[in-house]
């Protein structure tokens, strides 16, 4: 079944590519181009992924844990200024 209609991009190919290391819908689409040009597809990849597709899918839960970080501060927004009249 066809995972990615714009580059026809099957379920077993975004398999193929999870068995090779790819664990994420960003490296599924470095390495097929899957999700890159409208991104319906982009839920259903992160679905086949959460699935098994990946063996290393915890690992790369990790390291997206990492690079995002806990100690991650949000600055609220500024509220916007009012026009000079």
């Amino acid at each position: 079944m066809y995972v990615c209609s714009c580059f026809g991009i099957t379920e077993q190919q975004v398999r193929e590519h999870a068995d090779k290391g790819a664990c994420t819908p960003r490296q599924i689409a470095s390495a097929c181009k899957a999700g890159t040009d409208c991104g319906s597809c982009v839920r259903r990849i992160q679905a086949l992924l959460g699935r098994g597709a990946c063996p290393r899918r915890e690992l790369a839960d990790q390291q997206e844990g990492d690079v995002l970080g806990a100690d991650v501060t949000l600055v609220p927004a500024a509220a916007p200024r009012a026009r000079a009249a």
